[in-house]
Parts: structure tokens; C-alpha cells; sequence
């Protein structure tokens, strides 16, 4: 059986499909609370399927700004292992959640949000991040195939990889996880070759503070906004972490390995690439992008480089791809996930064509502006899971109760995300306090996740904010109703 359209948002406990680990068999659920029937795996696959999506050039793209900030050698190293730290850790919690309750990420910010109070701050976020990220990546991809194979044009090699990536996406939770087992290998040889002839090859000591930096903002202010650059690529996966374990058994023992097992792939992929990163932009010609820095300093390497960076673009697109379509299916948009797929991968194709050309600028903004955005709704659902008591899995039926139409997350999502803007510090826009207090750095992220927790903390215990009275819609009631039974009642 096909996964059924989103515009039907999925039973709170829809029945048994037979998926179980099937590999090459298309996932047949959407946004669906997983049965008990169907869960399956081992809490280590978390590891691998981060650590594949964290080899990834991107990440030594942040790594290559370092310089630019004229932070020292030792000062770019710890904002990197700090701002991935907090990140991972967040990222961990988030994962467990899913083992433990067996839903999407962004149908859990039903919860604390509200059915449809949800929409605009998680769905809708992150259809465009889907899209957003999927592209960064197929830009990256596609300059790497274009410059292994010159004569392609890049519409046609960033077109190729999109259709493979398009196919994986489609099969699903199984046949992900399946490649990403493997692409961790892969990748792992491939990009510690990289980190050692970029080394040997184009590093000559370390490098010192630099006053004279474009974006020199202090040795605080700098080192705070380089940290952020880590931790707000991890924030960009908040929302999704919970996709890849809510298929894994539920008891205590895998949730907390699932937590362990997400901070390691995270924590050290992002410490490893970005220190990379940062010794590699060190050593960068002026006007050189990381593509073409890359090419020049692994030198007779380059062949291998480019198609580590080709195959990276698969590890994180695949998840990329695949948590766009869950978020269409969130908003109610009447689609299989499979249709999802195909819009997701269509309209990041178009975005890769319009932004390949000033590629870091865009992805920079792209990437600070989502994650503005999402820090709050983080701390709002980790409250809610640890305080508001979400983990009790017979609560779940809230989470597809229409009737449930806006919480008081909402309200705190949005003063969260408010609270934030005079912080925010973009090429486009650079918020007052930003912008009178350069030396501070980029708090958005700080002042966000504590304003929007907060928030959360002082209203949560109001009245309902808007629950409509009527029957949920369809034959939707009884199921919302109705609780999900524990494992040991299944």
C-alpha cells in the first residue's frame, strides 16, 4: 500500500503495512504515528546516518569564513567545537523523541503549537529549508561535476543529481538509512583524504588574530558569530531529527543510545570539517571560492576531491529531500509523499540554477534566517516533551486532533522569534542592537531559544488558546479521541 495523501494528515494509529525493514520497497507511511508492529532498526543507525549527512562540503564552507572574522587558529577551533557541541546536543533529545513517540518532528510541534497554529512557524519553514538546503547542496554537487567533467554544463549535472536523489527520497525511511551506512564509509575515506593533503599541501602553520579582517567585530563579537555559524547549521536539522528514528523500538534502552548515538554523528563531523574548513580558508587566494581553493590545493588529489564532494551532495540531500516532503504532507496539502518528492526536488533544481552564481552569500543568509527562526520553535518543544509531558505516548491522538486549532506555543514561538530580530545580522538587514553593538556578535539564536522557552513556561498552563467544539473533520474524531496503546498494551 502507498503512503496516502497529507491532506488527510495521517491516523494516530493507522494500521500495519508489512514495511517493517523491507529496503527496496517504497515507504508506505507519511506523517502517520508509526505501530508498534513496524518498529524496527537499532539505535546505532542514528550515528551513521548523521555522520554520512555531516560529511559534507558545506560545513568546511562555514569552517573556510574563519579568516574572514580574523579569529586566530584557536579561537576559530573552540567557537567550532562549542557552537556544534550545543547543537548536537539538542539534536540528541530530538532524536529521542522520535523513538519514543514514533511521529514526525513537526507533527510533535503540534502539541505545544496547535493542529494548525503549527503551520506557519514549523511547516512552512522548513518547505522552504527543505528546498533551501536541498539546493546548497545540488550547487555544490553540480560545480563538483562540472569540474570533473568540464564539457557537461552545470544545468545538466546539477539536473542529473537531483533525479538520483529524487529515487532514494521516494523509497523512503529504509533504503536512506541503508545508503547512509554505506556513504559513511565512503565518505569517511574520502574526506580524510581531503583534510590531509589539504593540510600537507596548503597549511603552513597556523594563523594568528587579524584586526585587519573584513568582518573583524572584535575577538568576542567574531567568536560568538563564527559558534553561531555552527550551531545554526544543526538548527536547520531541529526540525527534522525525529524523521530518522521513529521507526526505532521504543523503550528506554534505545532512547537513550538513539540521544548518544545522533550527538556523535553530529558533534564529530561538524568538529572535523569545520576545523578543516577553517585551515583550508587560511590558505585561499583572494576572490577564490571553497570549489576552486579545494581544486587548487589538493593539487594532483583533485579527480578524488571533487567526487568525495559529488557523493557528499547524496548523504544530505537524501534527508534533505525526503524531510521537505514530510513538511508539505504536515501542512495538509492533499499529496502522497511521493508527489512531495517530486515538488521538493523540482523547485530546489530551480533555486540551485538562480543561486549558483554568488553562492556563499546567499547560503550564508539563507541558513542565519532559518535558523532566527527555528531556535525558538527548538526550546518550545523541548519543554513541551520534557516538562509539558509529551512523552506520554497516550497523548499522541492530540497530535491529530483538528480541533486543537492554536496553542499557546504559538504565542511564544512568535515572541521568541520577535525578540530575536533586533539581533539578527544579515547582508540584507542588520537589526539595531546588531547593529550598535557589532562587538557583541550574533545572539539571535541565544535570545530567541531563551525568549521563546520562557514564554512557553509562563502560558502553557492558561486555558486552551482556540479548540473548536465541532467534530474533527472526516471520520478523523475517533482516532484523535482515542489513545495510542503503550508497547507493552500492543
Amino acid at each position: 500500500m502507498n503512503d496516502q495523501p497529507a491532506g488527510s494528515t495521517g491516523p494516530a494509529h493507522p494500521q500495519d503495512r508489512g514495511y517493517r525493514d523491507r529496503v527496496a520497497v517504497v515507504e508506505p507511511y507519511g506523517v502517520d504515528h508509526i505501530p508498534d508492529a513496524e518498529r524496527h532498526g537499532r539505535a546505532s543507525s542514528q550515528f551513521s546516518i548523521w555522520f554520512a549527512a555531516g560529511m559534507n562540503f558545506p560545513i568546511m564552507v562555514l569552517g573556510f569564513s574563519a579568516v574572514s572574522f580574523g579569529l586566530s587558529l584557536t579561537s576559530s577551533v573552540t567557537a567550532i567545537l562549542v557552537g556544534s557541541f550545543l547543537g548536537s546536543v539538542v539534536m540528541g533529545v530530538l532524536a529521542r523523541m522520535g523513538a519514543k513517540l514514533g511521529v514526525p518532528q513537526q507533527i510533535q510541534a503540534r502539541g505545544p503549537l496547535g493542529f494548525f497554529g503549527n503551520f506557519v512557524p514549523v511547516a512552512y519553514i522548513n518547505v522552504f529549508a527543505g528546498i533551501g538546503w536541498a539546493a546548497v547542496t545540488i550547487i555544490l554537487g553540480g560545480q563538483a561535476l562540472h569540474h570533473l567533467v568540464p564539457f557537461v554544463p552545470y544545468w545538466l549535472a546539477s539536473g542529473a543529481l537531483v533525479a538520483l536523489q529524487l529515487v532514494v527520497a521516494v523509497y523512503g525511511y529504509n533504503m536512506i538509512h541503508f545508503l547512509q551506512r554505506i556513504l559513511a564509509v565512503v565518505l569517511f575515506v574520502g574526506f580524510a583524504m581531503i583534510t590531509v593533503v589539504s593540510v600537507v599541501r596548503g597549511v603552513h602553520g597556523g594563523f594568528g588574530q587579524n584586526p585587519a579582517a573584513p568582518y573583524w567585530s572584535g575577538p568576542t563579537g567574531g567568536w560568538i558569530t563564527f559558534a553561531g555559524y555552527f550551531l545554526s547549521f544543526l538548527i536547520a536539522w531541529w526540525p527534522f531529527a525525529s524523521d530518522y528514528s521513529r521507526y526505532l523500538p521504543d523503550d528506554e534502552r534505545t532512547s537513550r543510545a538513539t540521544g548518544g548515538w545522533t550527538w556523535a554523528g553530529n558533534f564529530i563531523t561538524l568538529s572535523w570539517l569545520g576545523i578543516a574548513g577553517a585551515l583550508l580558508g587560511s590558505s585561499a587566494v583572494s576572490g577564490e571560492d571553497a570549489i576552486g581553493a579545494l581544486t587548487r590545493i589538493t593539487g594532483p588529489f583533485a579527480t578524488p576531491a571533487l567526487l568525495v564532494v559529488l557523493l557528499s551532495s547524496f548523504s544530505q540531500n537524501f534527508l534533505n529531500v525526503y524531510g521537505g516532503a514530510i513538511s508539505i504532507q504536515t501542512l495538509r496539502i492533499p499529496v502522497s509523499r511521493k508527489t512531495a518528492v517530486i515538488a521538493i526536488c523540482a523547485l530546489a533544481y530551480a533555486v540551485s540554477l538562480w543561486a549558483d552564481a554568488g553562492f556563499e552569500a546567499k547560503f550564508k543568509n539563507f541558513l542565519f534566517v532559518g535558523a532566527y527562526l527555528i531556535a525558538p520553535f527548538g526550546a518550545i518543544l523541548l519543554l513541551d516533551y520534557t516538562v509539558g509531558g509529551r512523552r506520554d505516548r497516550n497523548r499522541i491522538g492530540e497530535l491529530y486532533d483538528e480541533r486543537r486549532v492554536l496553542e499557546w506555543g504559538f504565542v511564544a514561538w512568535l515572541l521568541g522569534a520577535a525578540a530575536s530580530a533586533p539581533f539578527w545580522n544579515l547582508s540584507f538587514y542588520v537589526g539595531p542592537v546588531a547593529a550598535a553593538h557589532p562587538q557583541w556578535g550574533d545572539l539571535s539564536y541565544v535570545v530567541g531559544f531563551l525568549v521563546g522557552g520562557a514564554a512557553w513556561l509562563l502560558l502553557h498552563r492558561l486555558p486552551p488558546l482556540w479548540h473548536r467544539s465541532g467534530p474533527v473533520r472526516g471520520d478523523r474524531a475517533a482516532e484523535a479521541a482515542s489513545p495510542v496503546p503503550s508497547a507493552s498494551e500492543a
